[in-house]
């Protein structure tokens, strides 16, 4: 009888101790859960104080991981290896992230620092009324040039200046198929979407043609080149040409008549986020008007952020090089999602056009 109750007593104190140990288990889960978000951003892509003070204010910690390009970031979500809960693509690869359903709608009830959004960037094709994404940053792709370097005659307000003879052999040009084959439609007063491979022959044999003015088409490493007057002049994205610009004062940046590209990068949640919650009140927080404003500081682009501009410095808003006037913003395109039918061709002829210089 002693050994039966032994025996049941060890039973219930393995029990309780399961009890515990489980308990215990699902309440650290669910606090990683409530108190941790990750964060899958472009590099150099936000003011780091900016995450301390989130934490700070939300007791959410932030696990901040980094991406170089829209399609390595994708492949990851794709994956679902890691459970992102905000992640920053651009419009083209927005559009293509929600058509593989990959993402979670925004309960816009929870991102009140919505209305701090110029209407102008709300609403745009790629996600219409904003299900799924939420504007971080903008810009353009354009041409920044030092001055001192080139004919005073170029100012770089057309394409049509980076034919100019005189510039042999000192032309950086980004390494990225839309922008390159964009910029060469753009020319020809074409549209930077184009699914016609009658046009896409005639603005690649006009690359061609620029070919002796090419220096190098080159990655990231054209922003210290350009710095350090390597070249006379890049094609870039206009936050590239503004960092430049900032350790350079020598360099100016134009965005030519006949139109460019009007790119957004976005916040969004993908469906492998583990904290939901969290998602929303990390992107409610980067759109109040104060945080915006010192993170446009830090960054340096665009900002969609109207309540943020009235904090900014008047000279910054106003310059017309980076925040273009309504007509030259006409004249902008968004990318559009090609499919991979089109983007391998666009990239087919890139690769042409990159052949083609010595």
């Amino acid at each position: 009888m002693k050994s039966l109750i032994q025996a049941t007593v060890a039973i219930i104190v393995v029990c309780a101790l399961l009890f515990f140990a489980i308990h215990k288990i699902e309440s650290t889960s669910s606090s990683k859960t409530t108190d941790t978000i990750t964060v899958y951003n472009w590099g150099e892509y936000i003011d780091p104080d900016l995450i301390d003070q989130f934490t700070e204010e939300t007791g959410i910690n932030v696990i901040y991981e980094t991406f170089d390009s829209n399609e390595a970031m994708m492949t990851k979500v794709q994956q679902g290896g890691s459970a992102y809960d905000v992640a920053v693509p651009s419009e083209y690869m927005v559009e293509k992230m929600i058509e593989e359903d990959l993402l979670l709608p925004i309960d816009h009830s929870k991102i009140p620092n919505l209305k701090n959004i110029d209407p102008y960037f709300l609403d745009l094709a790629f996600d219409p009324k904003n299900q799924y994404s939420i504007p971080y940053f903008w810009g353009t792709v354009g041409i920044v040039y030092n001055p001192n370097l080139v004919a005073d005659h170029l100012t770089f307000t057309t394409w049509e200046d980076l034919w100019d003879p005189s510039l042999k052999d000192k032309v950086f040009l980004v390494d990225g198929a839309r922008e390159v084959i964009g910029m060469g439609l753009n020319s020809i007063g074409e549209s930077l979407n184009v699914k016609d491979d009658a046009l896409l022959r005639k603005a690649t044999d006009k690359l061609i043609t620029l070919s002796p003015n090419v220096k190098a088409i080159i990655g990231d490493e054209i922003t210290p080149l350009m710095i350090n007057n390597e070249a006379a002049v890049a094609l870039t994205w206009s936050g590239q040409a503004a960092d430049m610009m900032w350790e350079n004062e020598e360099l100016d940046f134009a965005v030519p008549e006949e139109g460019s590209n009007l790119w957004f990068d976005n916040f969004v949640i993908p469906k492998t986020a583990a904290n939901i919650d969290g998602a929303h009140a990390f992107i409610n927080f980067m759109l109040d008007a104060e945080v915006s404003a010192q993170n446009n500081d830090y960054v340096g682009y665009s900002t969609p952020n109207q309540a943020a501009m009235e904090l900014m410095d008047p000279e910054v808003i106003e310059d017309e090089r980076f925040y273009p006037n309504e007509t030259l913003r006409n004249k902008l395109e968004v990318y559009k999602n090609l499919g991979l039918e089109w983007l391998g061709k666009y990239n087919e002829y890139f690769l042409e056009f990159k052949m083609s210089i010595r």
